[in-house]
């Protein structure tokens, strides 16, 4: 959704509250998809602090289905989105790039809610997603989730860094 930003500019000290749909339905990254669960409207309070400058606050929520790192299992993460910016409407594009001002979702006269929303997601995105703290993970052999059970597989893969040490005592068993 685009909200019109020029009603606001012409008129200093004036505040505008948005309840602005989410339609993603799915958030995409260079981490790959993952589907929404759950979302709420975002209520977006828009403020003409005069001199062209606004002050853009934006709250809601959101759920979605990440990964297990351990097991794969899809686990619900919700996101809460509270974000407040001031941003100077004056500065151009080349303005914002030297001050480092990488603020994508303000294009023109127009705030992209989508790129909003998006850009809080990826800020807030968990380093580490576990589906329970103690997660076994899948066999590396069979690949069955260990939390269902374990499996038949042989689960002694001798540590590589101990290749030398193994070494030796081969030779000495064979004499």
């Amino acid at each position: 959704m685009l909200i019109d930003l020029s009603e606001i500019l012409s008129l200093e000290g004036k505040t505008q509250v948005v309840e602005a749909p989410v339609s993603m339905d799915s958030f995409q990254s260079r981490l790959g998809r993952f589907p929404v669960a759950e979302k709420e409207p975002l209520t977006v309070t828009i403020t003409n602090t005069g001199k062209k400058v606004l002050k853009i606050e934006a709250k809601g929520y959101m759920t979605i289905k990440i990964p297990c790192d351990k097991c794969l299992k899809e686990v619900p993460t919700e996101f809460a989105i509270d974000m407040e910016q001031e941003i100077d409407m004056k500065a151009s594009g080349e303005d914002r790039i030297k001050d480092l001002d990488e603020i994508n979702y303000v294009t023109g006269c127009s705030l992209d809610v989508e790129q909003l929303v998006h850009n809080e997601i990826l800020i807030h995105w968990p380093l580490r997603v576990l589906c329970r703290e103690d997660c076994r993970g899948l066999c590396p052999v069979c690949g069955k989730d260990l939390n269902e059970g374990s499996c038949n597989c042989d689960q002694s893969s001798p540590d590589p860094r101990m290749a030398a040490i193994r070494d030796i005592f081969s030779k000495f068993k064979e004499v």
